[in-house]
């Protein structure tokens, strides 16, 4: 059974920072690219960051390029974004997926709330 699963959501003060981690089993995670997407109250679920499959290629959206970083160890498999510098349009629920050519997986999401 394909599982993802999110953890390291939170509120926290605008700069402050959070590192969210999604943990995979049921499928070859070393096989997979991953993205973190997030989906803000009334918005459309957007990209934020993506890695391959070895990790060493990496995507950011431009408004988390330098304040956030993607990293996946594929020996525990599992995925990290840190987080840092987070600002109150950064709350939202944040998902992580796992995608081939043929399929895609997702996760179940964790909140993150940046709030003074």
């Amino acid at each position: 059974q394909v599982q993802l699963v999110e953890s390291g959501g939170g509120l926290v003060q605008p700069g402050g920072s959070l590192r969210l981690s999604c943990a995979a089993s049921g499928f070859t995670f070393s096989s997979y690219a991953m993205s973190w997407n997030r989906q803000a109250p009334g918005k459309e679920r957007e990209l934020v960051a993506a890695i391959s499959d070895g990790g060493g290629v990496t995507h950011y959206a431009d408004s988390m390029k330098g304040r956030f970083t993607i990293s996946r160890d594929n020996a525990k498999n599992t995925m990290y974004l840190q987080m840092n510098s987070l600002k109150p349009e950064d709350t939202a629920v944040y998902y992580c997926n796992a995608h081939n050519k043929m399929t895609i997986y997702w996760g179940q999401g964790t909140q993150v709330t940046v709030s003074s």
